[in-house]
């Protein structure tokens, strides 16, 4: 029998770099049960064509390392890579669970693409849906939901033991903070989240979903800790006022362009990585809609 008190977290990330984005694999070192967090699909904007490489990449450490996959946990449904949510499940099992308010993104990009009727916005896709306060276990390790909506409104956070992973909410301290731009997200939420991740200990690490490798800086980083985040984020530091922050997030968003890959990363990821179903010939197709969004 194992001592739960023994329990360790592990964390091996795997840095995509056609995407920015940090997946992470945390384990109980002791039970070697584990969570994947925001896992990545190759997709090929040109020719519409998925792979599986990077995926794979980190199946084969969960299978050499004798890793159990528990979970497979996102932090929101991305705009800017597509999951590999149902691909890893199937070779490496693990429950698919998302923030309770994916409903709150699934309605609205539902109306925005014009999905089939059929398309259920109530979050049945995912194995589970997690909301503030909930904890699931990984091994002996608890991990702890903390609802951190803005860049969406259904963003959160897991935390566990000493670390948080906090997918888009903030970046590394150089780099500042999530966009605010899309349907549901809004500048002042998202400061009170981030607000909510700066009462964790200073010495809690933060590890995040993206790195996109700020000017004069030579190497992509993925982990800080509270502490930095409060010292030293050039757009959210501890010093910083919500108004002033929503006056610089809000400006700032109106200056950038849409993500490469917000049109087909969005319909397939609140179908919790399914594609969508296939037309009357065979083929499956991904929406553009024109002069929408």
């Amino acid at each position: 029998m194992t001592d739960p008190s023994a329990a360790k977290l592990d964390v091996r990330t795997f840095f995509h770099e056609p995407t920015y984005t940090a997946t992470h694999v945390v384990w109980d070192s002791q039970t070697r049960q584990a969570a994947v967090i925001d896992s990545v699909l190759d997709y090929d904007p040109k020719s519409g064509r998925t792979d599986t490489r990077a995926a794979d990449e980190l199946i084969a450490f969960v299978t050499d390392r004798g890793l159990i996959v528990d979970w497979i946990l996102e932090t929101h449904a991305h705009a800017d890579h597509v999951t590999a949510a149902p691909y890893l499940k199937e070779k490496i099992g693990g429950q698919v669970a998302n923030g309770a308010h994916i409903m709150a993104v699934q309605e609205a990009f539902k109306s925005i693409f014009n999905l089939e009727p059929e398309f259920p916005v109530d979050g049945s896709q995912f194995d589970r849906l997690l909301a503030n306060g909930d904890t699931i276990s990984i091994g002996n390790l608890t991990c702890r939901v903390m609802h951190t909506p803005g860049h969406t409104p259904a963003c959160v956070t897991y935390v566990i033991d000493d670390a948080a992973f906090v997918g888009d909410t903030i970046f590394m301290p150089d780099y500042g903070t999530a966009r605010v731009d899309f349907p549901g997200c809004d500048a002042a939420t998202l400061y009170r989240s981030i607000q909510k991740l700066f009462s964790l200990p200073n010495e809690t690490r933060l590890f995040l979903c993206h790195d996109y490798k700020a000017p004069g800086r030579d190497e992509f980083c993925w982990q800080t800790t509270v502490g930095a985040e409060k010292s030293d984020n050039i757009q959210v530091r501890e010093s910083v006022t919500e108004s002033e922050f929503v006056t610089m997030r809000t400006a700032r968003d109106a200056t950038l362009e849409m993500p490469v890959l917000i049109l087909p990363a969005i319909q397939i990821n609140i179908r919790a990585g399914a594609l969508p179903p296939p037309e009357d010939n065979g083929v499956r197709y991904l929406k553009i809609p024109l002069n929408a969004l």
